[in-house]
């Protein structure tokens, strides 16, 4: 409902449903010089949801301008202002308030407040603000850090980040996507479809939340929305990124592959950041497998465990503080012949290792890499080449049940790693480490040589594609494997 004299534009009930981009062209956004900004919110509302709000006059005795809530009371006066706030206060999600000011002529870098949650306090502030010649609009909270993302959706790209304002494309670690797979990853995870559905020549400033909100309770809020420059930009595909992180590595890999059409085992996410979610398609086991899903990739160090596990007691036990472990994955097993890892290596070649079975040991250090049937080989290069010409270089952990290699852990970038050269450089000094010690072990030891210059080599029978290989890398600490002697 609003309270400008301007009426909506006439709708025919035979007509064909207009798009939102249709209806955008309507009715027009330029601002003009010395808009009102409450004037903007009020034409954006008639083509999107927008934040609840009312919008007051300068003066002394502060008049409704423009009134955009949700299942608005009959008829269109207050009888006081008070009331009015009221009224919005009612139809939060969380019964919380903003205050923000502005001048025709100067509508930014005005007295803005946050969260007020009193009905007089926010009624005599925007007295104050009126007294004093400015515009007052009061809209509802929105709370950043609900679960849901913040972004932009312009050229072709959505670009996004969890607990943040639309602003956060101007820092660093936002994800970014093609739009049509942007939109099909956070249907994936929060259940609809954000009402994103615009040409790409619009710049649209977008909320996502898991509640419904907005003046047409919705799950999409629109912030701003503008003709910008028509042009086509490249999605780079990467993480780790801050969304990525919300929802673990592992998982948001996975997400990723699943999304592109790669075959990926049913797995449902339990996280601490959003609400479960399934990705996937079925392997045929009817087993499960319980996977830790930290922030950010940490080869080996959690639990992987074949069987049920209680994700929340796991959570409690490894993570009790909630700083590194994300989410929790139980994942549909694979009736696996063969199993290992892929990666692009520093000489362009790709490496591909593996053993007969689930591939555990393998992955551990445990057992050294086995020659792999040819067919197996060729299979593994063919999803790789698939995977890279969406992603670029990627490393996977893969598993073989005789017919499809399917995508167990996807992470995104190459490798300098050639031949049984993990990670290249000069040593200054040289520590020998026999694998059967373990990888907490090398964790140690690679955390003191960090920086220093001295390297590792590894005695043994162990993968460069193994978690072995893994945590050297991610440390770039200079290092070899010497195979053990016979």
């Amino acid at each position: 409902m609003s309270g400008s004299p301007r009426p909506g534009p006439e709708v025919n009930a035979d007509d064909p449903p207009e798009t939102d981009s249709a209806r955008v062209r309507k009715v027009g956004l330029n601002p003009e010089p010395g808009h009102f900004k409450d004037d903007v919110l009020d034409r954006l509302a008639l083509t999107a949801n927008v934040a609840q709000f009312i919008s007051f006059s300068s003066g002394s005795d502060p008049a409704i301008r423009h009134t955009r809530i949700h299942d608005p009371p009959s008829g269109r006066a207050f009888p006081s202002l008070e009331a009015a706030i009221q009224a919005l206060l009612d139809r939060c999600v969380d019964p919380s308030v903003n205050v923000r000011s502005f001048l025709p002529d100067q509508p930014k870098a005005n007295e803005f407040l946050y969260g007020l949650r009193d009905v007089d306090h926010a009624a005599a502030t925007v007295r104050r603000l009126a007294s004093q010649g400015l515009f007052t609009i009061v809209n509802e909270t929105i709370d950043v850090n609900d679960g849901g993302v913040s972004g932009v959706a312009y050229a072709g790209l959505m670009e996004f980040a969890p607990g943040d304002t639309p602003r956060c494309v101007e820092k660093p670690g936002t994800a970014t996507l093609p739009r049509p797979l942007g939109l099909r990853v956070l249907e994936t995870i929060y259940g609809f479809r954000p009402a994103l559905d615009y040409e790409d020549r619009f710049r649209v400033e977008f909320s996502v939340h898991p509640l419904k909100r907005g003046v047409r309770h919705d799950h999409t809020v629109v912030w701003e929305m503008e003709p910008a420059e028509p042009i086509l930009l490249d999605a780079i595909i990467s993480w780790p990124n801050r969304f990525s992180r919300l929802i673990g590595d592992k998982a948001f890999g996975l997400l990723i592959a699943d999304t592109l059409g790669f075959p990926v085992p049913t797995t449902t996410v339990v996280s601490r950041g959003v609400g479960p979610f399934r990705i996937g398609r079925p392997t045929g086991s009817a087993e499960i497998w319980i996977r830790t899903c930290p922030i950010e990739q940490i080869p080996g160090r959690f639990t992987t465990r074949r069987g049920w596990l209680d994700p929340f007691e796991l959570l409690a036990s490894e993570d009790p503080d909630g700083v590194t472990i994300a989410s929790v994955l139980a994942q549909e097993g694979v009736e696996a012949r063969y199993a290992g890892a892929t990666l692009a290596g520093g000489d362009a070649d790709i490496i591909v290792e593996g053993t007969k079975g689930t591939g555990e040991e393998f992955m551990q250090g445990q057992v050294g890499p086995e020659t792999l049937p040819s067919a197996i080989v060729s299979d593994v290069l063919a999803m790789y080449r698939e995977v890279a010409s969406c992603l670029g270089p990627v490393r996977f952990e893969w598993a073989h049940d005789g017919s499809t290699c399917w995508i167990l852990q996807l992470h995104h970038g190459g490798t300098e790693t050639t031949g049984r050269v993990i990670y290249p450089g000069e040593f200054s000094v040289e520590h020998r480490f026999p694998v059967e010690h373990g990888l907490e072990a090398l964790r140690t030891l690679v955390g003191r040589l960090q920086g220093t210059g001295e390297g590792i080599v590894l005695e043994g029978l162990v993968g460069v594609t193994s978690h072995f290989g893994d945590v050297l890398r991610r440390a770039r600490v200079s290092s070899r494997i010497e195979p053990s002697q016979v």
